[in-house]
């Protein structure tokens, strides 16, 4: 995308998924379960959190997963009902608009507990609070005498609304210090929806199944046994693969600077650092392998605002990280 959007983009949409699910024509066939010894499964496609999401359950016919995949549908409206950036109703829209929300859901504060840890745990890199900063970005570069980047001085009072240490949250309310501060959790979110649908499914009794509801969450051993194929994209558009991995039991999140860019030059990238803004130092592409969506969604946010030696600390710690 090389010019600011005039509708609602989710990040899956905006930054490519980052991974090939299920496509067999993404993959070499040496890569695929053969169709003689593929169990037989159920596939599902809809949509979360306004992008395309597919769901695989081996061991199930459609007529088997129809109660559980009913159910998915069911619990995908819900969560968008608490994360939702574009619907007026949800939780997180109430919270932006009145700078508070009262009773909220268990949901949104455990992904602003898990916000927070990643915050602490990426320096500060991770910070849900930078919605203001986007909003201020995408109208700079709608404005055709607006070329150039913003002084430090027209930045400045949009960098004082950014900051997690604003954010005070328990089981009774959630509230910003600052007005005008806002939350996005489209950083996270999916990665959220994901790991909570793979636990729905689990419920059910499915234990080999692949998600992709933003972020890719394979569970079981895949169609063959061998674990999940999974394909990371070279780049925004086209097959070519940066890495091919098998995942069982682990998801994988992807980001990319560049995926959506605020500018028509495509230069502007839409990451932005909590501290900055738009930055020139970041690493293009990462992905991040984690037993929970939630979290390598969130990282792999953080780590495209890390540099090398950053990165390096990071998979010493203990952290998959692919650049």
């Amino acid at each position: 995308m090389s010019q600011v959007f005039a509708k609602p983009v989710t990040r899956r949409r905006a930054l490519f998924i980052g991974a090939v699910l299920v496509a067999s024509a993404a993959l070499p066939s040496a890569l695929l379960a053969p169709r003689a010894f593929a169990a037989k499964s159920a596939r599902w496609s809809g949509q979360a959190l306004g992008a395309h999401a597919e769901i695989e359950l081996v061991g199930a016919s459609e007529a088997e997963a129809r109660p559980a995949l009913a159910a998915v549908e069911a619990e995908i409206a819900r969560l968008e009902g608490i994360f939702s950036l574009y619907r007026q109703d949800s939780a997180l829209s109430s919270l932006n608009r009145d700078g508070a929300l009262a009773d909220p859901p268990p949901e949104l504060l455990e992904v602003l507990a898990l916000s927070r840890a990643v915050h602490h745990q990426t320096g500060g890199l991770f910070d849900p609070t930078v919605q203001p900063l986007f909003a201020f970005y995408a109208t700079w570069f709608t404005k055709s005498h607006r070329a150039r980047l913003p002084e430090v001085h027209e930045l400045a009072p949009v960098l004082a609304r950014v900051g997690m240490d604003k954010v005070t949250f328990d089981d009774a309310r959630i509230a910003f210090a600052e007005p005008d501060m806002a939350l996005t959790l489209n950083g996270i979110a999916q990665g959220y929806i994901t790991d909570r649908i793979a636990a729905l499914l689990k419920s059910y009794g499915y234990s080999n199944m692949l998600l992709d509801i933003g972020e890719i969450q394979a569970v079981g051993r895949g169609r063959n046994g061998a674990g999940w194929q999974i394909g990371i994209r070279k780049g925004i558009s086209g097959s070519e693969l940066a890495e091919r991995l098998t995942l069982s039991d682990q998801a994988v999140a992807t980001s990319m600077m560049l995926g959506t860019t605020f500018d028509r030059q495509g230069h502007a990238g839409h990451i932005l650092h909590p501290l900055k803004g738009l930055t020139r130092d970041y690493t293009p592409r990462t992905s991040v392998i984690h037993p929970s969506a939630a979290f390598a969604d969130a990282m792999s946010t953080a780590v495209v605002l890390m540099g090398e030696s950053e990165i390096e600390r990071m998979r010493t710690s203990g952290l998959d990280i692919r650049t």
